[in-house]
């Protein structure tokens, strides 16, 4: 198995990528929070608030394969990513979180992540229940981008879940994030909050609600 890591692109191209898909904003303020200042606003989202279709694939969707991920795997992912980044998704991984992908010719091309006991994210601790779940971090190789990949695998994540009894289903989407606010429309997800979080060097954290919906 191999998979591509973003880093392996030009930094041009990524900072293309990134003004192409309306994601500037969203950019800059991953830009601060690498200098230790963390501005997010974020929606409080729950995902497939009605039911939803299966997303199509573009092209052939026999060609790709759901599966759970195993730590072994992901190292291979993160061959080419920071050692702490790599640690903290393994210390993730043997706490509970689950790792999900779509896999197409002995690559994996997509995946995301899973939480399934409560959590913190930036400062505020969000409780999830016995049938709730948390979905982060989904990302698809640049190869496979605009065959959307991403609600495909989403919604084939969410029967999975629902196997498990995990039939509610939350996450994050940055405010600025376009690109993320419209897949999640796809799976007829729903805002519940706006909040505000503001982290300053990793050491003083505030969250603010600006509303609910």
């Amino acid at each position: 198995m191999k998979a591509k890591s973003p880093q392996d692109l030009p930094a041009i191209q990524r900072y293309w990528n990134i003004v192409r898909n309306g994601m500037f904003l969203f950019g800059l303020r991953n830009r601060l929070a690498n200098i230790g200042i963390d501005i997010k606003p974020y929606y409080w989202v729950q995902e497939e608030f009605t039911p939803c279709n299966e997303p199509a694939i573009k092209g052939d969707a026999s060609a790709y394969t759901v599966k759970y991920i195993s730590i072994e795997e992901v190292k291979v992912i993160y061959q080419n990513r920071p050692q702490e980044e790599l640690d903290e998704v393994i210390e993730g991984m043997q706490n509970g979180y689950l790792c999900v992908g779509l896999e197409c010719n002995s690559e994996i091309v997509t995946y995301m992540y899973v939480a399934l006991e409560d959590f913190d994210f930036k400062g505020r601790i969000l409780k999830l229940k016995p049938n709730e779940s948390y979905l982060f971090n989904i990302w698809t190789i640049h190869a496979y981008r605009g065959k959307n990949l991403a609600p495909y695998l989403r919604y084939k994540t969410y029967q999975l879940l629902k196997e498990r009894g995990r039939d509610v289903k939350y996450s994050v989407t940055e405010y600025f994030n376009k690109s993320s606010i419209k897949f999640k429309k796809k799976l007829n997800s729903k805002n519940l909050y706006l909040y505000l979080s503001i982290v300053l060097f990793n050491k003083y954290k505030w969250n603010f609600t600006l509303k609910k919906y």
